[in-house]
């Protein structure tokens, strides 16, 4: 079945004739532009789709739920103290060698300041800082 295509002209129409909701489906799909317009005016999009605008960028990481991590188990400080740690890389160098391999790879392409708030965030998420 082919799609239907629906636009803001096509949603001001639709509520001028008193339409007051849409059924969305795989075969319906809205612009950008008719999802706000109906949004707006207050036309009803029914669906059983995630409720999100068509450009919204899908983050499956953002919406799906953490797992729940069990606590991890504590062992005496005989143990502790018994084993040694290894030891912690330096971020800065770290950071260092990732930043040089972005310049090296993109050049001049690459806002620096934002280049290095990327890394630093990269660096600290993964529980190095």
């Amino acid at each position: 079945m082919p799609k239907q295509f629906y636009t803001e002209t096509d949603i001001e129409d639709l509520d001028q004739r008193g339409v007051k909701s849409l059924q969305i489906t795989d075969e319906v799909v809205l612009t950008e532009l008719a999802y706000e317009k109906a949004r707006r005016l207050g036309l009803q999009l029914v669906t059983n789709l995630p409720d999100t605008p068509p450009a919204a960028p899908v983050r499956p990481y953002l919406s799906e739920k953490q797992p729940v991590q069990a606590k991890p188990e504590m062992s005496p400080v005989s143990q502790m103290v018994s084993q040694p740690q290894p030891p912690r890389p330096d971020t800065g160098a770290i950071e260092q060698r990732i930043r040089s391999a972005v310049i090296a790879k993109l050049g001049n392409q690459v806002d620096a300041k934002l280049l290095d708030n990327i890394i630093h965030r990269v660096v600290r998420s993964t529980g190095l800082k």
